[in-house]
């Protein structure tokens, strides 16, 4: 028996990515049919979980019952085997080289670098001007990867700058999906795409091999380099070139999101753009934050978490089990996919008081801490949850108070606002603001 769901259409049955408005159906269907639902989208059979100890059941407790989502499986052709990808024992042995580049006192070390290139890109920012902040938080985040990554200045990698603007603006679901045939179809997009990519190999082997020349340079891709198993095994240079891959294009974009969504937020909410100011005004006095300020900085951080319930980046986690799994009761077959949505159990009201309103106080409050473990996730969860959680968190909270002890932002009603639930949850017309200077 299969749990309950929307009666399906005709050999198609169920497709609501193709629908006008995706969020909007998963939420509702998530309203109706309550904890667990299923349907079919073509060929795939879906099981769909909204209920924080069913998420756990799945990421924590049988992770070893699945496989990553075919969506990410059929990436590997531009991320490799990297992290995001790789299944098993080459996952694992993956993660112990890694982890060691991602120990927090290595994280903290990027702070200045942060704070640093924030300054620089608001340097021109004018009083009065209207921009389309999630370009500029994308150039932002992106500046700062290439930096902390690979210990290279932004103008000198404009080769990588290029290509990576190219494939997030191309980077979509439906293209991953796509058979290896159809990619070579000489469409426009795709063209450049492929182009893009050759470009970025280049640009990173090159990079590679300088940093196995040069040794430590204080960078992520140094302790890559440097990393060694338990037997002594290193990363190979493909192994290396598919990691950076991933950091730079995941890495970024999540963060730029993040911040994105946070000054749409900010924009329409007086109250808590005022809180966060006053918190600014209190704590750093019109300094550059420090490491040192992260502590104090709780209702900045506070925005930083809620914006991220209200508009994860990453919107929805799937699995393919491989092998039959019995959940809630129910039979989910081999092949199945499962999915859990961050945007329908971020916006549960047995989880979340008043779950449509931007309350960043509630992240400073008692209700926070008795939250259930799974109903708020925006890292992903388990043995597979981002490596880079406490990198991007850091990044977007001085980044926020760089930027908002100088400047204020205001909605400009002429651009709507649309979320695009791609692999990402992106601003389909960008997140255009008027810039207010303090």
């Amino acid at each position: 028996m299969r749990p309950p769901g929307p009666k399906p259409h005709f050999l198609i049955g169920n497709i609501p990515l193709a629908s006008r408005n995706p969020l909007a159906v998963f939420s509702g269907w998530a309203r109706e049919y309550g904890d667990i639902f299923y349907y079919r989208a073509g060929w795939l059979h879906v099981y769909f979980l909204n209920h924080p100890e069913l998420i756990e059941s799945v990421l924590v407790r049988h992770p070893q019952n699945f496989w990553k989502d075919p969506v990410i499986r059929n990436s590997r052709w531009l991320f490799g085997e990297s992290l995001l990808t790789s299944e098993g024992e080459a996952w694992k042995r993956q993660r112990r080289l890694a982890q060691p580049a991602f120990h927090r006192e290595r994280i903290l070390s990027y702070a200045g670098v942060m704070t640093q290139y924030t300054e620089q890109a608001i340097a021109d920012w004018e009083d009065g001007a209207a921009l389309d902040i999630h370009q500029e938080m994308m150039r932002l985040t992106l500046s700062i990867a290439v930096r902390t990554l690979f210990n290279v200045e932004p103008e000198g990698t404009r080769e990588i700058s290029g290509a990576l603007n190219v494939l997030t603006r191309n980077f979509a679901g439906a293209w991953m999906m796509l058979p290896s045939f159809a990619r070579m179809l000489p469409r426009p997009g795709l063209l450049e795409f492929r182009r893009a990519v050759r470009k970025l190999d280049d640009t990173v082997y090159q990079i590679i091999g300088r940093h196995q020349r040069n040794g430590d340079s204080g960078d992520l891709l140094s302790m890559l380099v440097q990393a060694r198993d338990e037997d002594g095994s290193q990363f190979s240079d493909q192994q290396l070139r598919d990691e950076v891959m991933t950091f730079l294009l995941a890495g970024h974009e999540t963060t730029a999101l993040a911040l994105s969504w946070a000054w749409h937020l900010l924009a329409e909410n007086r109250e808590a753009a005022q809180k966060l100011h006053e918190e600014l005004k209190r704590v750093l006095g019109g300094r550059v934050p420090t490491i040192a300020d992260l502590p104090l900085l709780k209702y900045t951080e506070g925005i930083v978490k809620e914006s991220m319930r209200l508009y994860p980046p990453a919107w929805a986690v799937g699995r393919t089990a491989i092998c039959e799994f019995e959940l809630a009761g129910y039979r989910i077959p081999k092949g199945a996919s499962v999915v859990a949505s961050q945007w329908v159990m971020h916006r549960d009201s047995r989880f979340f008081a008043e779950p449509m309103k931007f309350d960043p106080g509630r992240w400073l409050r008692d209700e926070s801490r008795t939250l259930p473990r799974f109903a708020y996730f925006p890292f992903g969860a388990g043995p597979r949850q981002c490596i880079g959680a406490s990198f991007a968190l850091m990044e977007a909270v001085l980044v926020l108070a760089t930027i908002a002890q100088k400047f204020q932002v205001a909605a400009v009603p002429s651009h709507p606002i649309e979320p695009l639930p791609t692999i990402t949850l992106r601003p389909k017309h960008g997140v255009w603001v008027e810039l207010r200077r303090r």
